[in-house]
């Protein structure tokens, strides 16, 4: 992940991300690596995806980046033995490798970054010319309906007035602006398309709490008096939920990025 402002729940997340997972794994196939590249994971998470990325490079290696101190963390301890893996915490949009990579892997993070002018520069310097970026983040249309009912919950009196000033946090892009964006920052042979992916989380509030509102939390918890920020955390989450229904059926909307540098 990205956002080192926000205090992600590391192990819960690793916990909860079979969806990232799966998703993971379709971006892994799209890279048709050959096993001997230098790969950034850009935004590793947790680690559990890097893993993924680890298995189709037996001669290959791996720099795999985040700028949550928490997730970098879980990722070593994940990674630990490893040599083919180095875990840095790091900036998406200042990063800093000691040598261009081959090819660039990124699963859910994207979205949590603004700037992707900036982000796209960043990820085109430390590509090696001929280099790929092969990506998935959340794009136009994702989860709508989800954070409708987050919004609306966030404006009852009992939210309100800790929760007026929250802005969405999440860049969801549609594939056309992001191809100007890729291709203004040196890239070609650019693909980029949105996907729909129903998916259902088995553990529903673990997965609200630590994937869905866990910027609503955090805020939450920053905003409102010490004494009754947990419990408005967790009312919060319940009454999200309650309007969800149950099962909690989230439709996502991927999207997904293929570009070469120049």
């Amino acid at each position: 992940m990205t956002g080192a402002a926000l205090d992600w729940d590391a192990a819960t997340y690793d916990r909860v991300a079979d969806p990232q997972e799966q998703w993971a794994r379709e971006i892994v196939a799209r890279m048709h690596l050959r096993g001997d590249e230098f790969v950034l994971d850009a935004g590793c998470g947790s680690g559990r995806v890097t893993r993924l990325l680890l298995e189709g490079l037996s001669r290959g290696r791996v720099i795999a980046a985040d700028a949550s101190p928490a997730m970098v963390e879980r990722a070593r301890q994940a990674l630990a033995g490893d040599h083919r893996v180095e875990v840095t915490c790091q900036d998406l949009l200042e990063l800093q490798l000691h040598e261009r990579v081959d090819a660039i892997f990124s699963c859910a993070v994207f979205h949590h970054i603004f700037d992707h002018e900036r982000l796209f520069d960043s990820l085109r310097g430390a590509l090696a010319p001929g280099g790929r970026l092969v990506a998935q983040c959340g794009g136009a249309g994702n989860i709508d309906a989800f954070r409708c009912l987050a919004e609306t919950v966030a404006s009852r009196p009992r939210y309100d007035e800790y929760m007026a000033d929250m802005r969405p946090p999440w860049h969801y892009a549609t594939p056309e602006a992001t191809e100007q964006r890729l291709r203004a920052a040196g890239f070609e042979e650019i693909r980029c398309w949105l996907q729909d992916k129903l998916t259902l989380p088995s553990d529903a509030r673990g997965f609200a709490q630590t994937v869905l509102l866990n910027y609503h939390l955090d805020h939450l918890r920053k905003t409102a008096p010490p004494s009754v920020a947990e419990q408005l955390a967790s009312a919060f989450t319940d009454e999200v939920l309650a309007e969800a229904g149950d099962p909690l059926e989230l439709h996502y909307v991927r999207l997904n990025i293929e570009a070469t540098a120049a």
